[in-house]
């Protein structure tokens, strides 16, 4: 009898044996299938990997130098680049390589609130507003309406002057107050769909409050579109910082940032290039890479977007 029992199967449960092991194979989760989509597309990390050199270029660079933004080399005006100012000297005598370093982290600064802010609004107003409907609705897209029609650059114009001399964060929330109508109206829209779905339905009746669905539900499901918008948001916000940097509307002196650093250096491009290159070749590496960061995130959360092209 024991011998019949030393020759029953090892995997049987109850004999003494233990039973065998579960299969280890997972389903990669979606965040982890959106990454390898990401880590697949060649440009995209290229991008990404450009954008983080430049926030590490940025926030460090300005230690590699004895230079601050601020000195000034009364032994040298409108040096080349050298070995003791890198990128050359203004007709100040100040440090182009520390004052453009400056300029980029103020500009990567700028887009980066001015994106979150202006998504995180265009998420709140969009979702509420295709959610609730009714009046909360007709009120919230009566602002979105009314803030489309205004001219975002007259208005920004008009209003920097009167905050000159104040924090420059100011200029941030002016940027972002023009940047998030338009996914606001993308984002009522998705909710209104997404409104109707059994798992919305399903906490609705359990009685979850309205604002609690839109945040813990609504808004998670449309994190892609919100996501991509971002980044969008980050290039077009350093451009319109750009912009109205150059004609004297946004960061003012005596701080600096890549728009003052271009409109400075613009009369001596030819004469003086190192004025104007280095502030100029810093913004077209940040917009590009953020570009290619937000094409490789479109592609890796919406796979078929890359098929049809």
């Amino acid at each position: 009898m024991a011998a019949a029992t030393e020759q029953l199967p090892s995997g049987i449960p109850g004999q003494g044996a233990s039973a065998p092991a579960p299969d280890e194979t997972r389903v990669p989760s979606r965040w982890g299938l959106v990454a390898r989509r990401f880590a697949s597309r060649r440009l995209a990390l290229a991008g990404l990997v450009v954008l983080s050199a430049l926030f590490a270029l940025a926030f460090l660079g300005p230690y590699l130098v004895d230079w601050d933004h601020t000195d000034q080399d009364t032994s040298a005006f409108l040096s080349p680049p050298s070995a003791q100012h890198w990128f050359g000297t203004t007709q100040t005598g100040g440090d182009v390589y520390a004052l453009t370093l400056r300029g980029l982290q103020k500009s990567l600064i700028i887009g980066l609130l001015v994106a979150l802010i202006s998504t995180g609004l265009a998420a709140l107003v969009g979702s509420f507003a295709g959610y609730f409907g009714g009046w909360v609705d007709r009120a919230l897209m009566w602002i979105v309406e009314l803030m489309l029609v205004l001219p975002a650059f007259l208005v920004v114009a008009i209003l920097s002057p009167n905050f000159r001399g104040r924090t420059w964060l100011i200029f941030v929330f002016l940027l972002a107050a023009f940047l998030w109508m338009v996914t606001a109206r993308i984002v009522r829209g998705m909710t209104i769909s997404l409104r109707e779905r059994e798992y919305v339905m399903a906490a609705r009746y359990m009685g979850v409050p309205g604002p609690r669905i839109v945040l813990r539900h609504v808004i998670p499901n449309i994190s892609s579109l919100l996501i991509i918008d971002a980044t969008i948001n980050v290039s077009a916000a350093i451009i319109a910082e750009t912009g109205l940097s150059y004609f004297g509307f946004g960061v003012q002196a005596p701080d600096v940032s890549l728009g003052t650093l271009i409109a400075d250096g613009t009369p001596s491009a030819i004469t003086h290039p190192w004025l104007f290159g280095f502030a100029a070749g810093l913004l077209v590496a940040i917009v590009l890479s953020v570009s290619l960061v937000g094409d490789g995130l479109r592609d890796a959360l919406d796979p078929s977007s890359a098929a049809t092209r």
